[in-house]
């Protein structure tokens, strides 16, 4: 384990998965559900399917009027379906490492320097997850977490991705490249141009938070320093789609097609 980057609270609480995707994620991913309350009258479509995973796995499933799921629900979006879990354990680092390993493939790490928008989070997770990345780094501080509606926003991709939470994100950042992963950020200032840079082998890339972008020290613990292009008046994009415009590079690169 990197010292001092042991992810918090492992084991406290509940966690709800609210939504038909992030459920049908978590059933698909086998992990252990508590409870699943449907809202009455709704066996339809997906729900359908859910159901009957649910069942299979021996997981309770309870019908419930829709107005109890309105009042309990935390994405405001729980589409007539709320899980409830054990909660769940962040990674370590190491783990990220050894996924790419087991693999046989180069490390492919997504790290958020300050992500505060769960939307935003979910949203870098799921392109993370579907562009083949080993696994994600958030703080612990000053960041969003893996809410219900972070959850939601991954659309359950984040059932699959492993995600670690630090204290100390230079810290961890100057770990990877002791194990020999490069730290590219994302930064509209950046010395190189994202298509001009290589981004094969063993990489780490850095997506600043949506207002202040990469922190002054994390930027400085990156090898270097990738812009996306900026033709309109607007001068910056939105975290997630410039993750997502990066995240893809790596894999048009790497040749992953």
């Amino acid at each position: 384990m990197v010292d001092g980057q042991k992810g918090p609270d492992r084991g406290s609480g509940a966690e709800q998965i609210e939504g038909r995707n992030p459920v049908m994620e978590v059933l698909r991913a086998g992990r252990p559900l508590n409870k699943l309350m449907v809202a009455r009258g709704a066996g339809e479509g997906s729900i359908r399917a859910i159901l009957a995973m649910a069942r299979e796995q021996g997981v309770p499933v309870q019908e419930v009027d829709r107005a109890h799921l309105d009042a309990i629900a935390q994405s405001r979006v729980h589409q007539g379906v709320i899980a409830l879990a054990s909660p769940r354990e962040y990674a370590e680092p190491e783990e990220l490492l050894e996924r790419a390993r087991q693999r046989g493939e180069d490390p492919f790490i997504l790290v958020l320097d300050g992500i505060e928008d769960p939307h935003n989070l979910g949203s870098l997770l799921r392109t993370a997850e579907c562009a083949g990345a080993h696994g994600a780094i958030l703080p612990e501080r000053r960041a969003a977490a893996l809410t219900p509606a972070a959850m939601k926003a991954s659309a359950g991709a984040a059932e699959h991705l492993p995600v670690a939470r630090v204290t100390n994100l230079v810290q961890t950042l100057e770990w990877l490249k002791q194990q020999g992963v490069w730290i590219a950020g994302a930064e509209a200032k950046g010395s190189q141009f994202y298509t001009e840079t290589n981004l094969r082998g063993p990489l780490a890339l850095v997506i600043g938070s949506e207002g202040k972008g990469l922190g002054r020290l994390v930027r400085e613990h990156c090898d270097y320093l990738v812009r996306l292009p900026l033709l309109g008046r607007v001068t910056s994009l939105n975290a997630s789609v410039a993750g997502a415009i990066l995240m893809y590079e790596v894999v048009r690169q790497r040749g992953n097609r």
